[in-house]
C-alpha cells in the first residue's frame, strides 16, 4: 500500500486501518501492510500452530495465512473474508478478517495505552486503543501474536551468547520502547553484553523527557550517550523522537538507534532523512549490540 504518510517525516501521526471481526473493531498500522486482498483457498500445514491456516502463493511469494479469530479465542474463522498481507520482522504474513472499514489517520497522542483492566503488561495483544464518538478502535500487538505462534520470529536472544565473553561498559544508553516485554527483553540482553548503565522508558514522550531534564540539569553526557528507540509508541514515537533529538544543537551528535518491527526500505529512508545513526530489525538483537558498539566505543 503506498501512502503519503510514508513521506512525511516526524510528525508524531500514523495511519490505522480499521477491520472487522465478529462486528468488533480492530487496528493496524498501515505501515505494515503490503496489500489486502480477497480470501483465497490455503494449503493446510501438517502439525501447524491451529491459529496458522496454511499457506498460499499469490505471485510466486509463499505467505502463511494466520486466523486472526482464533489468535484471538473468538473461534474460527470460515472461507471467505479477506486477508491483510503484512510485512514486519522480514516476516510476509497474511491474517485472515472479515471485513475493512477504512483508514484514519491520528496522532500517537490520541492512542490510549491499555489499563490492567484490558490486558497483563506482558501478556496483552492490544497496544492501543482509539476512541471516536460511537465505538472505539483496538489496535492489535501483531508482533507478539506471530511470536507466540512462532517464539524463533521474536527476539534472538541466543545471539548474545555468539558475541563471547563482554566486559562492563559504563556508558549510559536511553531506551524507549512500549511493549513492555521487548522492554524486558532489550534491557536484559543489553546487561549480558555489558551495558549496565541504562534508562528504559515506555514511550518517545518519557524519553524526550528524560533528555529535557538532564540538560535542564547539566547532565546529558553522564545520562545519554546513545538512544535506542522503538518507532510505533503511544503519545510519542520514534520518529518524532528522533526529529526532536537530531534538531538540538544540544543533542544533534547523541547516536540513536532506530530498532523496530518497521525497519523496511521506505521507513529506512525515512529514519535517514531524519538523521537517525542507524536502524535494525527487531529479531537482530545481536546486531543491535554490534551497532551500539561502534557508535559509542
Amino acid at each position: 500500500m503506498d501512502t503519503k504518510i510514508l513521506l512525511e517525516n516526524g510528525t508524531n501521526e500514523l495511519e490505522v486501518l480499521e477491520f472487522k471481526l465478529d462486528g468488533n473493531a480492530y487496528g493496524i498500522n498501515v505501515a505494515k501492510i503490503k496489500e489486502i486482498i480477497n480470501y483465497q483457498e490455503v494449503t493446510p500445514v501438517p502439525n501447524a500452530h491451529p491459529s496458522i491456516e496454511g499457506i498460499f502463493m499469490p505471485r510466486d511469494t509463499m505467505i502463511t495465512a494466520i486466523d486472526l479469530k482464533n489468535c484471538l479465542q473468538r473461534g474460527v474463522s470460515e472461507p471467505g473474508g479477506l486477508f491483510i498481507v503484512t510485512n514486519f520482522n522480514k516476516l510476509d504474513i497474511a491474517f485472515h478478517v472479515d471485513s475493512v472499514v477504512g483508514i484514519h489517520r491520528v496522532s500517537w497522542r490520541e492512542i490510549i495505552k491499555p489499563g490492567s483492566t484490558v490486558s497483563t503488561s506482558e501478556d496483552g495483544v492490544s497496544t492501543g486503543i482509539i476512541k471516536f464518538d460511537d465505538r472505539l478502535i483496538i489496535i492489535l500487538d501483531f508482533e507478539k501474536i506471530v511470536t507466540d505462534i512462532n517464539p524463533e520470529t521474536g527476539l534472538k536472544i541466543a545471539d548474545i551468547e555468539e558475541l563471547g565473553e563482554r566486559h562492563r561498559i559504563d556508558v549510559p544508553i536511553l531506551i524507549a520502547e512500549d511493549s513492555p516485554l521487548l522492554n524486558k527483553l532489550i534491557v536484559e540482553s543489553l546487561h549480558k553484553a555489558g551495558y549496565v548503565n541504562l534508562i528504559h522508558t515506555e514511550n518517545g514522550q518519557q524519553a524526550y523527557d528524560v533528555i529535557q531534564e538532564c540538560k535542564k540539569e547539566g547532565t546529558l553526557k553522564e545520562h545519554v550517550q546513545c538512544i535506542i528507540t522503538d518507532i510505533e509508541m503511544p503519545l510519542m514515537d520514534g520518529h518524532r523522537l528522533t526529529k526532536l533529538v537530531k534538531s538540538d544543537d544540544e543533542t544533534k551528535d547523541i547516536p540513536i538507534i532506530i530498532f523496530s518491527s518497521l525497519v523496511n526500505e521506505d521507513m529506512m529512508r525515512k529514519g535517514e532523512a531524519l538523521g537517525a545513526n542507524a536502524q535494525l530489525s527487531k529479531p537482530e538483537i545481536g546486531n543491535l549490540v554490534r551497532v551500539v558498539d561502534s557508535l559509542v566505543l
